[in-house]
């Protein structure tokens, strides 16, 4: 009887243990093709502006920040997006008010997945435990994934890139 009684106490510290080593976010895949405009992208660096024409002296629309998603108008289409330049074409909202211009396709990801955090994370420079911490996310903090690769997702992190441990 004793020995039963150790076995379920040891499988309930075993499996209590596998609760906290379990990832602790929520991943948001990309949207599925459909009745959308388009598909939402994510602005990668600190301020990207969107402009009139296709090209970087172009007269200024808005400016977007990082964490921001504009709609890139027909990314969902056979054909792909409107691209000029290296710029696409993309609306701020879903409303036919909503601004629309042009932004540089360098500084946003069209339709990532999501990584959103559901306690404090550990961001590290590369895809293992002793690399370098290069940041310490808060609860709820969302950011756009970039790769995932063994166990690891790459994050965008306002203008740089950091792994977290799935």
């Amino acid at each position: 009887m004793k020995k039963y009684r150790w076995m379920t106490i040891l499988t309930s510290m075993i499996l209590s243990i596998g609760c906290f080593a379990a990832a602790h976010a929520e991943v948001i895949p990309p949207c599925e093709p459909g009745q959308q405009i388009g598909y939402p992208a994510a602005v990668l660096c600190e301020s990207l502006t969107l402009r009139e024409q296709p090209r970087s002296s172009s007269r200024a629309v808005q400016t977007l920040f990082f964490g921001d998603v504009p709609i890139v108008v027909g990314a969902d289409l056979p054909d792909g997006p409107r691209v000029e330049n290296g710029f696409v074409y993309c609306t701020v909202g879903d409303s036919v008010d909503s601004p629309c211009g042009w932004l540089n396709a360098d500084y946003i990801a069209i339709n990532p997945a999501w990584y959103v955090t559901e306690r404090e994370t550990t961001v590290y420079a590369w895809n293992d435990t002793a690399a370098l911490k290069v940041a310490l996310l808060d609860k709820n903090t969302r950011l756009p994934i970039l790769r995932e690769e063994d166990g690891w997702y790459l994050v965008s992190l306002r203008g740089a890139v950091g792994w977290i441990r799935k």
